[in-house]
């Protein structure tokens, strides 16, 4: 078990500069390995975040020394792909990933109170953070009464949800919800949130996050470390138990030079998404650096690491400079505060003074790019990664509308190209062709927290509205800012009314259209669209543009900076060159050019130097937790211990420790258990986990509709997260799996061995565990890639499956795999099986000792079939502290049993 931190020694005191302490830290100079003094100037910044947590956290358990020396010696560790923990400060998330998280320590209150412990006991040990922002649709555009309107619908549908949220926020300590209608996550994060260092209990340290939603990154641009985890993994983190990584390589990005005038952060983010892509940045860190730092502002670098999960990276990572605190103060953080934290990373080394000369620092590899050479472009029409310079605009979209079917092709036949629809809106006569803009929407984290393109938006928008321009009526234009400091200083430089007029009134305060929260086009727009097979355009300043993510009804989609989604919404498609056609005509009818609305770099300065002040944001977050009438009329129960509703089919209590005791189970085998389903490789996340909408012949549709909810009312799988029941039904339900067991056929079936019926996964399952039999899954290799989700684990789990062979594992996925007790075991390297002559209707037996101190991290076990084979697995318990998850029956049952004996 732990024992005392054996880096006691390096613990010192940071004086305030006019006398005084702030506290203690743990200082990585004070290390005195000699290696140190080599390599220390050299190892990159976000490797240091991890070496000191692992330094401020070792207690020969959870943290070794020895985790320690493989972060010391990063360089030689990373290609090697050992494993170290990490233990983030804190956890943030947002409403659609949150309900099930809450769910899970209601249940474990409830588990604590069974056991004869104390419930209080279930709290966070860090602090978590949840912004409901997930939920507002843009119902209502073009009207001022729809930021009223949009979330009077938002409260309707989701009012269940919210009122288990508000409960959990007064139930829980450590725990923050800032309702619906405040921003979006990840820019309350950058703005308000984020504490860059903290001090607790008199220990300073540096802030760290983990986030349940893949663009958490943007905190990165304020020099804090974080990402995206699943579910199982954020939990784990809030109630103290580290994460495993494997030490990544981290890409050097050196930045020279300064944007060319008129070019904006959206323009910079296209180009280094489409570089680290072509790189090749999965599973790494990349760190910024370089002279061309000083020119960027840290909106900007926010916008960069926003689209972190776009080109690939776990991180894209800013270190603290003089930028970073100058925008601290700007957001209202205290002097004290921002004097704390830079003499904090001063001390510790991990403060950038660009005034000073700069040691080279060691990467895994470098790119560089001179910030002169970006030019303005969009990305599109299917991928966040296929950049199109602006003046390519017009030539690209006709080589898209020639091209066959893929991400650059729509295959429209040349006598079709110019096609031309007429229909009726209102009472108007209209037009549709192809490349119509029929969505233009100011969306998303990635801009809306960036001053210079939203008041850049803006600006465009007074020209054009001075030079008598108009969007069409039926383009649903929408502005949703990600926090209320936006619409601050959209008011005190008196340009929203210039965006009011043209369309683009506030909708909401949430992500919107960036994550398919479009709302419906008008009905003439649709059906103009559908029933005539035309290629019409969302042009979006959000972060991705997959087919069908934006709306059904866009094919092609375009992310662009906020005062080009204006110029395309004026120009009313993306079938223009901006360089040599008008985007329209005057009041008196002369053409207006691009360049005739375009502000210079110099005039979005000033304007941004008179209108963004401390004040706003001071005010705006001090309101923030205050809620909206609509919220703080929720009422839900003050008891500490959650009253579930049996007839609810959003919140439900799980089974994970209805039969608990206080003594862990022990290991388990598994004995003559079943194939349940027999996969080839790449079974990702989305295979296995419910996602999207519930398709109406499934066990989740029946379920829904023999409790009376109508089609109509089913919602997707991602808003019923917190009920275990819908979700176990949508576990292995994807439409387009294939099982071997069912001979190539795709969906979601598979074959009861013993009767051989062919029945849905879920009903075989059933069948299984009311005759008593265990499961088991056979998978090929990189079983679990893609999204993590906890549901991947958990369904699987309460559907009982006990074990999963496969050729390899994605790392997220295996862990997830343990922390719900289900044992993950890889063939040999050179089998799988097809070599071992495995069919999947054999009966598998694999033998595990029954004391966990028998069982090492790694070794050998055999399993055998019931006709006669016999091989030999790697057991996939990669630490120690995985093996007491497995020996407990599952990471949440460790922790509660810890919690209860007094050793957390």
């Amino acid at each position: 078990m732990a024992s005392s931190n054996p880096f006691a020694s390096i613990l010192k005191t940071l004086e305030k500069p006019g006398g005084g302490e702030f506290g203690k830290y743990y200082s990585l100079p004070a290390l005195g390995d000699p290696r140190i003094g080599q390599i220390w100037n050299r190892l990159p910044y976000s490797i240091r975040i991890l070496l000191e947590s692992a330094i401020r956290n070792c207690d020969e358990f959870q943290v070794k020394a020895k985790d320690v020396e493989k972060i010391i010696d990063w360089e030689n560790s990373s290609p090697k792909q050992v494993e170290i923990p990490f233990k983030p400060a804190r956890v943030l998330l947002q409403d659609f990933t949150g309900v099930p998280a809450v769910v899970d320590l209601a249940c474990m209150r409830d588990a604590m109170n069974m056991l004869g412990g104390d419930s209080n006991k279930i709290n966070p040990l860090v602090p978590v953070d949840l912004v409901i922002d997930h939920s507002v649709q843009v119902d209502v555009a073009r009207s001022e009464n729809a930021v009223q309107a949009n979330m009077e619908l938002e409260f309707q549908r989701n009012k269940e949800r919210f009122g288990f949220l508000k409960w959990g926020s007064n139930a829980f300590d450590n725990m923050l919800v800032v309702p619906p209608g405040s921003g979006i996550v990840h820019q309350v994060n950058l703005e308000y949130l984020g504490r860059v260092v903290f001090n607790r209990e008199g220990i300073l340290y540096p802030d760290s996050v983990v986030g349940t939603d893949s663009h958490t990154t943007m905190i990165d641009g304020l020099g804090v470390a974080g990402w995206g985890v699943g579910g199982i993994e954020a939990e784990a983190a809030m109630l103290g138990q580290p994460m495993s990584m494997v030490p990544p390589g981290v890409v050097g990005f050196k930045l020279s030079g300064k944007l060319k005038d008129g070019v904006t952060a959206t323009d910079l983010v296209l180009t280094v998404t489409q570089m680290l892509r072509k790189h090749g940045v999965v599973g790494k860190f990349v760190e910024f650096y370089g002279q061309g730092m000083s020119e960027l502002s840290l909106a900007d670098r926010a916008t960069i690491a926003n689209m972190s999960p776009e080109y690939g990276a776990t991180m894209g990572f800013f270190p603290v400079d003089h930028v970073t605190l100058q925008y601290l103060k700007l957001t209202g953080r205290s002097e004290e505060t921002v004097s704390m934290i830079e003499s904090y990373l001063r001390a510790n080394n991990m403060f950038v003074d660009y005034s000073q000369p700069q040691v080279e620092k060691v990467y895994s590899s470098c790119l560089e790019l001179n910030l002169e050479d970006v030019e303005p472009c969009m990305s599109g029409p299917k991928r966040p990664h296929d950049r199109v310079p602006l003046k390519e605009m017009k030539a690209d979209w006709h080589s898209c509308l020639d091209n066959k079917v893929g991400f650059k092709g729509f295959a429209i036949p040349k006598e079709s190209q110019s096609k031309v629809v007429e229909f009726s809106f209102h009472g108007t006569p209209a037009q549709l062709r192809h490349g119509d803009v029929v969505i233009a929407a100011i969306t998303s984290c990635t801009n809306t927290s960036n001053p210079s393109v939203m008041l850049g938006a803006a600006l465009v928008a007074k020209k054009a509205c001075e030079l008598g321009l108009e969007v069409k009526p039926w383009i649903k234009t929408s502005l949703a800012p990600g926090s209320g400091v936006v619409t601050k200083y959209l008011e005190k430089s008196g340009l929203q009314k210039y965006l009011n007029q043209l369309g683009f009134n506030i909708v909401g305060y949430g992500c919107t259209t960036c994550i398919g929260n479009s709302g419906d086009l008008h009905e003439s727009v649709g059906s103009a669209i559908s029933e005539n097979d035309m290629v019409a355009a969302a042009v979006l300043s959000g972060n991705r543009n997959f087919e069908g993510r934006v709306h059904p009804l866009t094919r092609a989609n375009y992310l662009a900076s906020p005062p080009l989604v204006v110029a395309y919404a004026l120009a009313g498609t993306v079938d223009i060159d901006f360089e040599t056609e008008p985007i329209g005509l005057g009041k008196d009818g002369k053409q207006i050019f691009f360049r005739d609305i375009w502000p210079s770099t110099e005039e979005v300065a000033n304007v941004v130097q008179s209108s963004v002040l401390p004040e706003m944001f001071k005010a705006t977050y001090e309101a923030i937790t205050q809620g909206n009438p609509m919220w703080n009329q929720l009422s839900v129960p003050s008891s500490i211990l959650y009253t579930w509703d049996p007839n609810s089919t959003y919140i439900h209590d799980p089974p994970y420790f209805k039969s608990m005791t206080m003594s862990p189970p022990g290991p388990h085998g598994v004995k003559d258990a079943y194939c349940l389903l027999n996969f080839g490789d790449s079974i990702t996340t989305d295979h296995i986990s419910p996602a999207g909408s519930i398709h109406k012949d499934s066990p989740a549709a029946k379920y829904l509709m023999e409790r009376g909810v109508d089609r109509r009312d089913f919602n997707s799988y991602g808003s019923r997260r917190g009920n275990d029941e819908i979700m176990a039904r949508g576990t292995f339900a994807n439409i387009r799996i294939v099982n071997k067991l069912v001979k190539g056929e795709v969906g979601p079936k598979t074959i009861h061995i013993p009767s051989g019926e062919k029945l849905t996964v879920f009903d075989a399952a059933m069948r299984y565990k009311s005759e008593g039999q265990d499961t088991i899954i056979l998978a090929g290799a990189e079983y679990g890639s893609g999204s993590s989700r906890d549901w991947a684990a958990k369904g699987p789990m309460l559907l009982g499956v006990k074990a999963v062979i496969a050729k390899s594992f994605e790392r997220i996925h295996r862990s997830n795999l343990v922390g719900m007790g289900i044992i993950p075991l890889c063939y040999k390297p050179g089998q799988d099986a097809e070599t071992l002559g495995l069919t999947g209707h054999e009966r598998y037996t694999i033998d595990l000792p029954s004391s966990v101190s028998e069982i090492k991290p790694g070794q050998d076990i055999t399993v055998v079939t019931d006709n006669g084979k016999s091989f030999t697995c790697i057991l996939r318990f990669d630490t120690e502290v995985e093996l007491a998850y497995f020996d407990h029956g599952g990471i949440l049952q460790y922790v509660i049993r810890n919690l209860i004996a007094g050793k957390q």
